[in-house]
């Protein structure tokens, strides 16, 4: 007994004389509402995602969140807006792969994207090609179409350099094949546009599209994934006509420049609690997407891998901004 009391007044003694970094810190809880900045127009799936774990990342942090539309200009008018904001955990950016990887080599901007804080991806999925059911019935009959009609192909997209984009220039690269980009300012408008014929086709996903597959008002010509996939067995992997074709996406958040770690790390810990509990999981497969609830870290290094593969299409295909 002794013993044990000498012990327990050595080890305070100890904790007492350490210096104040060593102690245990409280973990960053925001003092105000919590406003995540969506840079695109309301209905999309950078929309619709986000704001499926809202509620539960309010409840973890412990003060609202509060979701703000900004959309316009390939995501650049809601993204600057959240990289002059204070580095302080309440201001977050959701973005698409091209906010980080892409936008950087494409514009000329007042604020560096490649210096946002990474915090958590909140979903991966592949990006699809649907068509408006007057143009293809197939991924053979389309790129036989345009290889007959070059030119007379016109493919809608998210954005200038979203990887909607982005996946139409491989797809014209890789199949040896010509058609015109018409960007639009989201998904939303450009499905308007897909439906009405007057654009082709487009890549998107399958959260937003599916409902007008399975009405028949758009025809699902293939996956970008390497394989197919369970929910729609039926359609191709689009690397079964166009071999190591590969197009795939995610919606995730970041933070301003400079917010410190505790920061970062505190907020990745409630998304990830918010993705992983099981009511979100099974919702987020429903719609056809993967949850992820990753690290900062990791989502880091998800952007390096995404920018070389993404800036390697942009070089090779030209792109140029509008």
């Amino acid at each position: 007994m002794r013993i044990a009391v000498l012990v327990a007044l050595a080890s305070a003694a100890l904790a007492a004389l350490a210096p104040p970094g060593v102690m245990a810190q409280p973990a960053w809880q925001p003092s105000k509402p919590v406003r995540i900045v969506v840079p695109y127009p309301p209905g999309g799936t950078a929309d619709a995602l986000p704001r499926l774990i809202g509620d539960k990342v309010a409840n973890s942090l412990g003060q609202p969140v509060i979701f703000e539309n900004r959309g316009g200009a390939s995501a650049n008018i809601g993204s600057e807006y959240v990289a002059r904001a204070e580095p302080d955990g309440h201001t977050l950016l959701v973005v698409a792969p091209h906010v980080v990887t892409t936008n950087a080599v494409l514009y000329k901007l007042n604020y560096d994207p490649n210096a946002f804080a990474p915090v958590s991806i909140i979903a991966s999925y592949p990006n699809v090609l649907v068509a408006n059911p007057k143009r293809a019935a197939t991924l053979q009959e389309l790129i036989a179409y345009a290889k007959a009609n070059p030119g007379k192909l016109f493919y809608g997209s998210q954005g200038n350099s979203t990887s909607s984009h982005l996946s139409g220039e491989m797809l014209k690269m890789m199949a040896g094949i010509n058609m015109v980009h018409v960007p639009y300012k989201g998904s939303a408008p450009a499905l308007v546009d897909l439906l009405a014929g007057q654009v082709d086709i487009m890549f998107d996903n399958l959260l937003a599209t599916m409902q007008y597959i399975k009405a028949g008002k758009l025809r699902l010509l293939g996956v970008g994934s390497a394989k197919r996939q369970s929910s729609v067995p039926d359609a191709p992997a689009i690397a079964e006509v166009v071999p190591g074709f590969l197009s795939e996406t995610w919606m995730g958040i970041v933070a301003p420049p400079k917010t410190p770690p505790a920061i970062t790390g505190r907020i990745s810990a409630a998304v990830a609690e918010a993705v992983k509990s099981p009511d979100i999981v099974k919702r987020l497969n429903d719609l056809n997407t993967d949850p992820v609830g990753n690290t900062p870290a990791q989502m880091a290094e998800v952007i390096k891998q995404d920018t070389e593969r993404w800036v390697g299409v942009v070089r090779a295909a030209n792109v140029k901004a509008d």
